[in-house]
């Protein structure tokens, strides 16, 4: 069904009549606050009534709090468009939203309320974001993105065994790799559909005769690749064969960008930031994988390539982007929008700097902090308005 006909049957409020309006807001939101309570927690200074040691609380609500906000709010967008079915909106869109926002509750009080409880009413979210995209897949007969149903039930798979392992063992080491790693696997999966089908009506416009190359067998190995790697890399981190395969797995991920035909849309701030997102995808891979052969380089380099380097920009991009064109507004990058992605590519950078450079770490770490704070916080005062109030046209 088309988003012209969806809002035609639609007469309640705006934010609730497409899933990318309240999850962006709420995401956007959340990515602020959390880094907010995560910088005192980090330096001893604040402290939640939550089971989860502070680093772990910091690494799952960026995971299953922030980002999951956006897949939903991406995902419950884009299915109905791949479907022809109706969006979910108004009051079932209402109950995933108080489902959400209960995760994040539950898991700053669940001192106080029990582990278990936290792990059901947090878990319950991505459970259900799950149940209405299978239902969607299922009555359109849209099998072919079953693999991004597959993606979801990993993400909510990682999330049971960060609950889970931080009960019995205090913390989640494997859980918060699993989490990044769905997520990274989400992005080579979407983002090699999205990124060269936006460069290509870009550059099919201009005329362009060098456009990217379509999916085929090179993409299928990268994503295979990819997913090997990734898997390995959540069970044994630090070993030295595993970090050959993640340095491999990088430069398969480069062949694939270059492919992508990203210099020739530089001039296109939407397009542009799609391609330096992904970028931190080989560049995750190997920082994680020198990881694993030299203790010169810290895990968390590779880690916060990935989760604040490629899943920071590129949500902010998507974000950013799909709340341009589902408002009814030029598909142009304003000052605002600019500003917003020099932020979280500021944040990537001095994140990954602060863990490769200790002794400068409590410098680098609040540049980073600060910036990442900016980027949401620019987001929700540019794309605030827009997402409240009816499409333009």
């Amino acid at each position: 069904m088309s988003e012209q006909k969806s809002r035609r049957l639609y007469d309640g409020y705006a934010v609730l009549s497409m899933g990318f309006r309240p999850f962006f807001l709420a995401g956007a939101l959340w990515a602020f606050v959390a880094i907010m309570f995560w910088l005192p927690q980090y330096f001893g200074e604040f402290s939640f009534t939550t089971v989860f040691q502070p680093l772990d609380w910091h690494a799952h609500e960026a995971i299953f709090g922030y980002a999951a906000a956006v897949v939903a709010g991406f995902l419950l967008t884009a299915v109905p468009n791949w479907t022809g079915g109706l969006p979910v909106q108004g009051k079932p869109l209402v109950g995933l939203l108080v489902l959400w926002v209960a995760g994040r509750a539950a898991i700053a009080f669940s001192a106080r309320t029990g582990w278990a409880l936290a792990a059901i009413v947090d878990c319950a979210f991505l459970a259900a974001l799950a149940f209405a995209m299978a239902r969607e897949i299922v009555a359109g007969k849209n099998w072919r993105n079953l693999k991004t149903l597959v993606l979801v039930g990993l993400l909510l798979a990682a999330n049971i065994v960060f609950h889970v392992e931080a009960h019995l063992t205090g913390s989640a080491d494997y859980g918060r790799r699993f989490g990044v790693a769905a997520l990274v696997a989400l992005i080579v999966l979407i983002g090699g559909r999205v990124i060269p089908s936006f460069t290509h009506n870009l550059l099919a416009r201009r005329g362009s005769k060098v456009l990217p190359q379509k999916f085929g067998r090179f993409d299928q190995i990268a994503v295979v690749a990819s997913g090997i790697a990734l898997a390995l890399w959540v069970l044994a981190p630090e070993n030295r064969i595993i970090g050959l395969l993640l340095i491999a797995a990088g430069a398969i991920h480069v062949a694939r960008l270059a492919r992508w035909a990203g210099a020739r849309a530089a001039d296109d701030a939407l397009v542009l930031i799609l391609h330096i997102a992904y970028l931190f995808v080989p560049i995750g891979f190997f920082l994680s994988g020198l990881a694993a052969l030299t203790p010169a380089v810290a895990i968390s380099a590779g880690i916060h390539a990935w989760a604040v380097g490629a899943v920071g920009t590129m949500t902010l991009a998507m974000m950013t982007r799909a709340s341009l064109g589902h408002t009814g507004q030029a598909l142009r990058a304003g000052r605002g929008t600019k500003f917003i992605y020099a932020a979280v590519l500021l944040a990537a950078v001095t994140r990954i700097w602060a863990a490769l450079s200790p002794g400068w770490s409590f410098v680098l770490l609040h540049v980073a902090g600060f910036a990442w704070a900016s980027a949401f916080l620019g987001f929700i005062f540019a794309y605030g308005r827009d997402l409240l109030r009816p499409r333009r046209f």
